[in-house]
């Protein structure tokens, strides 16, 4: 029976990175190493979800949408045109 290898030297898991993702989605976890030290874990999207922290669902007022903004000059970019407002029917 052939042993089931967990940690992969970066340059062969380069050559052989079929047989990482296979052994990943098979036995778990695959450990890359660089310099002897562990750098990179490859995993299967079932087992990488179980592990991820859940994202919160929330609602996001506008202000918080416009501070979340990367670009912190946007407020200064927008702006109305002059005069009165335009009618809106809603009906």
């Amino acid at each position: 029976m052939k042993a089931v290898k967990k940690e992969w030297q970066l340059q062969e898991a380069k050559n052989r990175f079929s047989e990482v993702v296979n052994q990943a989605l098979t036995d778990g976890a695959q450990t890359i190493t660089r310099h002897g030290k562990p750098v990179v874990v490859v995993l299967s999207q079932e087992e990488f979800r179980r592990l991820a922290p859940k994202k919160e669902e929330k609602e996001w007022s506008m202000l918080e949408h416009l501070l979340a903004c990367p670009d912190k000059t946007l407020h200064k970019r927008v702006f109305r045109t002059p005069g009165a407002p335009r009618d809106v029917d809603f009906s």
